[in-house]
């Protein structure tokens, strides 16, 4: 059995950890980010990924780093793919090297 925790989504961890405490919707971020109000939105719905480009303003913006949010994003890209490629994967023969 794993102790693993399974990771969220950074759209989920925007919403939970910043804006609801904050009282901010996703539309009043995007004005303060300059970006357009559905990559906010679409973010935080974990219906598209975290950019390098939004990892730097949300940085800026919360006072993190912008390797906070891509390795959040990273470690939940890499749990939600890990499933769907078990079957291809375990067909990779491991390096040995001779």
């Amino acid at each position: 059995m794993s102790n693993s925790l399974i990771p969220l989504s950074p759209g989920a961890v925007l919403n939970e950890l910043y804006l609801t405490p904050l009282g901010m919707s996703a539309g009043a971020l995007a004005r303060k980010l300059h970006v357009p109000r559905t990559r906010i939105e679409r973010i935080v719905k974990g219906q598209t990924a975290l950019t390098p480009d939004t990892a730097l303003r949300l940085a800026k913006f919360f006072n993190t780093t912008a390797e906070y949010w891509l390795n959040m994003q990273s470690a939940y890209d890499l749990h939600e793919q890990a499933p769907r490629l078990a079957g291809e994967l375990a067909a990779i023969d491991s390096f040995e090297a001779a």
